[in-house]
């Protein structure tokens, strides 16, 4: 099977569409920038493919972040994936990691932001309801988006797998039995039939009786979109006093990446140059 692709389809006959979502190299990524609990590790993948099959269904033109907030031994998990298929990721947490989700979590709520590059960004706040990342985005879709939506997900070291249905408002179906028995038919599915078959032979599994087109697929890849001038414009947000007094204790502001734990530094230099009106944050040469 091809690594890090979605690949969507759809029913001919009947008002439904689908799309299958494989992570391995971008997830390991990810992964590999913090030493995250084995338990934590395969929650974050579940999210990772949960974010890239929501964002596919929106021809996003800027990102989709989503967050669970919690008040138990996982505090914050966070994923964003861009129009493009770009993922990052990031976990805070306290302590060993037992149980499901929602004992992990405790109370808590699921956030979820539309940041596009043009017009006012979109964010939704609610509970947080079901004990798996899939009941969580399932219940939040029928809530908030008024569609139906089944997901199943499953993550496994350092790869994951989702398949996503959705039944679209428009368009009248002669078979009105169609939505039940496409998600009956994808609920018979395995774990291991979702993480390792190719989209072509698990469709075929489970609707070879059904018209079914499946679209090319598209690439999934890890990207950050950090940088030392979006640092540099936290840095002043800040303020001159608060960034002097840091320099004065440690002689450098160091700042790491929470998604990819890249480390930037600055220096008395740098914030001089920083807080200068006459010389722009990017004019610095300085290496690090």
């Amino acid at each position: 099977m091809k690594s890090d692709f979605l690949q969507r389809f759809l029913f001919e006959n009947s008002p439904i569409r689908g799309e299958r979502v494989h992570v391995d190299l971008s997830l390991r990524t990810i992964l590999e920038n913090h030493d995250y609990p084995p338990l934590l590790r395969s929650i974050m993948g579940e999210l990772c493919c949960a974010a890239v099959l929501l964002a596919a269904t929106l021809k996003l033109e800027g990102s989709l972040v989503l967050q669970i907030q919690g008040k138990g031994a996982i505090r914050l998990l966070v994923v964003e994936c861009s129009g493009d298929l770009a993922l990052r990721a990031t976990a805070k947490w306290e302590g060993e990691l037992e149980g499901s989700l929602a004992d992990l979590v405790g109370e808590g709520r699921f956030v979820i932001t539309l940041d596009q590059k043009e017009g006012p960004a979109y964010q939704g706040i609610v509970a947080l309801e079901g004990e798996s990342v899939a009941e969580i985005l399932q219940n939040y879709m029928i809530r908030s988006e008024q569609l139906e939506t089944r997901i199943w997900l499953a993550s496994e070291g350092n790869s994951a797998s989702g398949l996503l249905l959705q039944k679209l408002p428009e368009g009248v179906s002669a078979d009105e039995d169609a939505w039940n028995r496409v998600t009956y038919l994808a609920a018979t599915m395995s774990r291991d039939e979702l993480m390792n078959l190719s989209t072509e032979r698990l469709l075929h599994r489970l609707y070879h009786e059904e018209d079914v087109r499946l679209f090319e697929d598209q690439p999934v890849y890890f990207r950050c979109s950090c940088s030392r001038e979006k640092v540099a414009g936290m840095l002043k947000m800040l303020g001159r006093e608060e960034v002097e007094s840091v320099l004065e204790e440690r002689q450098t502001v160091e700042v790491h990446c929470e998604f990819c734990n890249r480390k930037y530094e600055f220096d008395s230099v740098d914030a001089a140059q920083l807080f200068s009106e006459s010389v722009p944050v990017a004019a610095s040469t300085k290496r690090h």
